[in-house]
């Protein structure tokens, strides 16, 4: 039988005397205390709202940057086949004024690519071992290929999958590396920072509507030790591991 009005706030009535009575409980020896005053959560507050808001970049950086590989086959569209250093060639002879001749920015690289007979990951050869993972999630392993910019200290990395039978660039990037990873379907890039203790962290990720791998992240993070505070941090977090092991779905595979 359904409760009356009255007998409903009967209820109401008797379930908050229960609860004062469990509230003064707490307040015995053994019980809980409170934890003091909470600081107050501040919002994000908007800086200059009469500014109009840009409709185009004030810089152009080549944040999509594809290109067909011309003269670099994909026997049965099986990227694996391709030979990396043929790629590496490829882009050598594309851009002749950066490799060839004595004052060339990276003309020990091409001097270099004389000594890639037993292929890429051999010897003083300067095409890196590649790796291989579908990052752009079609089913198909792709290509993540490095190789140093000599006599500098940089080192290109570029990512490829093959489109219509055609060998495509997807990701092109230059710079001093820590480290590099694949991670999931994203490739992770470290690089040293002019800052004591800390360095770069920049994420690329494949973009279906662009057909590229975006750049979706890019940070600056601690590497050093933190100098010890007086008082602990309020929600400390502990940051996700990108190493490749760990990662999702495939897993990296050498060439």
């Amino acid at each position: 039988m359904p409760l009356s009005r009255p007998g409903q706030a009967a209820r109401r009535l008797a379930a908050v005397a229960l609860l004062l009575a469990a509230a003064v409980g707490c307040g015995d020896a053994g019980g809980l205390e409170g934890a003091g005053s909470t600081p107050t959560a501040q919002g994000p507050a908007r800086l200059w709202p009469e500014l109009t808001p840009a409709s185009s970049p004030a810089f152009e950086i080549g944040e999509v940057n594809t290109e067909v590989v011309k003269g670099v086959k994909v026997p049965g569209d099986d990227i694996r086949r391709v030979d990396p250093v043929g790629i590496v060639r490829a882009e050598i002879a594309r851009h002749p004024g950066e490799y060839d001749g004595g004052e060339a920015p990276y003309r020990d690289t091409k001097r270099r690519m004389a000594e890639c007979g037993k292929g890429a990951g051999h010897g003083r050869c300067p095409v890196l071992r590649p790796y291989y993972r579908d990052l752009t999630g079609d089913g198909r392993d792709d290509l993540t290929l490095g190789f140093p910019l000599l006599p500098g200290k940089t080192t290109a990395v570029r990512v490829y999958t093959v489109e219509k039978h055609r060998l495509v660039q997807v990701m092109a990037w230059e710079d001093a590396l820590s480290g590099v990873e694949l991670a999931g379907r994203s490739l992770v890039i470290r690089s040293p920072s002019e800052v004591a203790g800390y360095e770069y962290r920049l994420q690329w990720t494949w973009d279906r509507d662009q057909r590229a791998m975006l750049l979706t992240h890019d940070e600056m993070l601690r590497t050093g030790p933190r100098k010890h505070s007086r008082q602990p941090s309020a929600s400390p977090t502990a940051a996700p591991s990108l190493s490749p092991s760990a990662s999702g779905s495939a897993s990296v595979s050498g060439g």
